[in-house]
C-alpha cells in the first residue's frame, strides 16, 4: 500500500503531516511530502486518517 499525492491539488493545509507524520511531511514550499514509499500494517490507520482529513482531496491510498 502508498500513498499517491496530486501536487496540483495540494494547498498545504498539513492536515495531513499532522495525521500521520510518519508518513507525511510539508515541504519548505508548503507542499505534501511523501516520506514512506510503502505503508506497513502499523501505519494503515494513520494513512487513511491522512487521506480522509485533506481538504482538496489531494491525497490517495493506493492499495
Amino acid at each position: 500500500m502508498r500513498i499517491d499525492v496530486n501536487q496540483s491539488r495540494c494547498e498545504g493545509y498539513g492536515f495531513c503531516e499532522q495525521k500521520a507524520p510518519e508518513l507525511l511531511a510539508l515541504d519548505p514550499d508548503g507542499f505534501v511530502t511523501v516520506l514512506a514509499d510503502h505503508v506497513d500494517g502499523s501505519q494503515v490507520d494513520a494513512a487513511r486518517r491522512a487521506v480522509r482529513g485533506c481538504p482538496v482531496a489531494a491525497l490517495t491510498l493506493v492499495e
